[in-house]
């Protein structure tokens, strides 16, 4: 099975046992730019999970260029800390690299004590907010030194080999970016003195680490930046790395600040391979493909089509890192998924603060928490079957256990069912499967259609009982709230019941405005008929964006605060709210709504009364807990915990991390 995925492959010299690399992703597990337990641990978890290579970073090779918090290594003092990390990952049997990191433009002020960030040419940055102080020739020559330097403590260190980062708008990018590149010197201007920074670095790398020690790079298939590179320049910049001294070549998409999303669920599985293929078509390297590729099935096509020799599983692995040790298996079902959610990587790292997982509670926190055996195994009660119940449950019996899974619904999910139904929303749908094909395997008794109290708890006398009641939609008092005519989010995303044509939302947090985005993609054209169309010249490329935007619905989302959007992820917001303005959602803001009778909204507005009639009205005006029986459990005496929304209103990742946490402690 996946016999592509799980075949050894060379780079120079270095045998990898599969086509399965983990990348170098922004972790944050310390704050002064050193390797410590927490790093160990997790990279130890994705090694032991049967990885080909396991790519350490970013790390920094100058201070400007990394800060205080990137790992680093600028010092010989960081060599032995390295190389207990390189140790631990190749005794699991995974090669060990590391990817050398210099941000250049992109670095932040406030990083490096106030200081400007260095690029090639005094440009502002839309990523850093900053602009830059120009690197002097002599500079240039010294950077390069830091580069090869810290590749060469790497090499002492123990590591396989290293990547240089040439992608997402990081400083190498901006010497090849004519868009931020404008020297008049021998670094600028024509391609040739573009490309020569990274040219003379891998040259001069390859020349001081030996023609067997494996140097990578990673590029940007395509900036996806106006006046930048696209994928008809990038296949001349990889035939540049390759002559000049690269033992592969791992692809990637587009800059930071592009205005084309890159990581979230919006990106299709294998949406960016394409790239990858670009660049093999003129390279005879290993080419490795990079950016939303979940499941074995989509590894092993892209490698046994030829599209890339190799894939990127970066918040995958983080997801699960046994991903390969569980495909290898057959056990592709089991494999815990990562939703492209954001929610505990990208944002966190955007904000500062340690990557975790929505979907995985042991992911960075490897150390810490763990699942063991129970020394006198109980028989647990499960109450509750969304995702903070189905943790709790799996959790429970993976310690030994004997646990009872109880909804009052007709099947397991919870409010998973209704997050997954927005477009481009349905990887959410994945942990279901995964908490199925779990229930499956550790022969857990579900119980649906089950109204479970106090009485019924009583009867069956658990040793414990974990509650996961769930919350409800709130109902404001307006005018009308009763009228045929007027649904809840939850409804109209469940249901999917038939709306009139004009229609408005109440409230504009994430569910409002992704139910604005369901109702708004009504209408519009499918993939299959855009495929279709598209490849027939049927209709004009402009007529088809029309129809691929323009649907059946009128939406109008009024929003009492000042802005909308307040509970969206940094790092999804752009996206969220660039397709509501691309389907032309309509936004009220400081709109406090009084009465929807009879599908007139009435509203105060900047001190004045509104009104607007509608065919239907949708409240999204958040959610309340369900305490029926966490507010009576006390009452018989049995051990209990109460997990997720029934303890107050959260994000899916509260609920899955409380389930596993209090299934952990039983």
């Amino acid at each position: 099975m996946y016999s592509c995925l799980f075949s050894p492959i060379k780079i120079n010299t270095v045998e990898i046992k599969n086509r399965i690399a983990y990348p170098a992703l922004g972790l944050l597990y310390s704050l002064d730019g050193k390797i410590n337990d927490r790093y160990v641990d997790f990279f130890l978890e994705r090694a032991k999970g049967g990885a080909g290579i396991i790519t350490v970073g970013p790390v920094g090779v100058d201070f400007l260029g990394s800060g205080p918090i990137t790992l680093s290594l600028t010092s010989d003092e960081a060599i032995p800390s390295f190389s207990e990390l390189s140790r631990s990952i190749k005794k699991e049997g995974s090669k060990a690299w590391v990817q050398l990191f210099h941000s250049g433009a992109y670095q932040f002020p406030f990083l490096i004590n106030g200081e400007k960030p260095i690029a090639p040419s005094k440009v502002f940055s839309n990523y850093s907010k900053a602009t830059p102080r120009a690197l002097a020739i002599e500079e240039i020559k010294l950077l390069q030194e830091d580069f090869i330097s810290a590749a060469e403590r790497a090499k002492e260190a123990g590591f396989d080999g290293v990547e240089i980062i040439a992608s997402a708008g990081y400083l190498i990018t901006q010497f090849l970016s004519p868009l931020k590149n404008l020297r008049t010197d021998e670094y600028g201007g024509s391609f040739e003195n573009r490309t020569r920074f990274p040219r003379e670095l891998i040259e001069k790398m390859r020349k001081r680490l030996g023609s067997d020690y494996p140097i990578t790079i990673r590029m940007a298939g395509n900036d996806f930046v106006s006046g930048s590179n696209t994928d008809l320049e990038t296949p001349k910049i990889a035939e540049v790395y390759e002559k000049a001294g690269v033992d592969a070549i791992n692809v990637t998409g587009g800059w930071h600040e592009t205005p084309v999303p890159q990581l979230p669920m919006e990106v299709p599985r294998a949406g960016f391979s394409y790239l990858a293929l670009n660049i093999k078509k003129v390279v005879s390297i290993p080419v490795i493909a990079s950016n939303r590729i979940p499941d074995p099935k989509t590894a092993e096509k892209i490698i046994r089509d030829g599209v890339a020799d190799m894939v990127n599983l970066g918040r995958i692995l983080i997801a699960d890192p046994q991903w390969p040790k569980k495909a290898m298996e057959g056990r592709a079902d089991e494999i815990r998924p990562c939703v492209a959610c954001s929610q505990g990587c990208t944002d966190m790292v955007f904000g500062g603060s340690p990557v975790f997982c929505l979907a995985n509670p042991m992911a960075g926190m490897e150390g810490e928490r763990k699942i063991n055996k129970a020394g006198s195994p109980k028989n647990v009660m499960v109450v509750g079957a969304g995702p903070g119940g189905l943790e709790s449950a799996i959790t429970a019996a993976q310690a030994g256990h004997s646990v009872e899974l109880y909804d009052k619904k007709d099947d397991i999910g919870g409010q998973l069912r209704i997050v997954g139904v927005p477009p481009t929303k349905q990887e959410f749908f994945e942990l279901i499967r995964y908490y199925r094909a779990m229930i499956k395997k550790l022969q857990i008794k579900v119980v649906l259609n089950k109204e479970v109290d106090v009485n019924f708890i009583k009867e069956k006398k658990p040793d414990f009982v974990i509650i996961a009641e769930g919350s409800q939609p709130i109902l404001p008092t307006f005018e009308g709230i009763e009228d045929d005519i007027v649904f809840t989010a939850w409804e109209v995303l469940k249901d999917d019941p038939i709306l009139g044509r004009d229609i408005a939302i109440v409230g504009g947090g994430s569910v409002g405005l992704e139910t604005a985005h369901f109702l708004a993609d009504k209408g519009t054209l499918s993939p299959e008929v855009l495929h279709f169309l598209f490849s027939y010249k049927a209709e004009s490329v402009e007529r088809l964006q029309e129809l691929l935007l323009k649907g059946s619905k009128n939406i109008t989302i009024l929003e009492m605060l000042p802005k909308v959007g307040k509970d969206v992820g940094k790092s999804t917001k752009w996206v969220l709210m660039g397709n509501i303005k691309q389907h032309g959602i309509k936004i009220l803001t400081k709109s406090r709504v009084i009465s929807v009778k009879g599908g007139k909204i009435t509203f105060e507005k900047d001190g004045n009364i509104e009104g607007m009639q509608f065919d239907n009205v949708i409240i999204a005006a958040g959610s309340q807990s369900v305490k029926v029986l966490s507010s009576e459990i006390e009452k018989t005496g049995i051990p209990f915990s109460v997990v997720g929304d029934c303890i107050r209103p959260a994000k899916i990742n509260d609920a899955i991390h409380e389930g596993f946490m209090a299934a952990a402690k039983i």
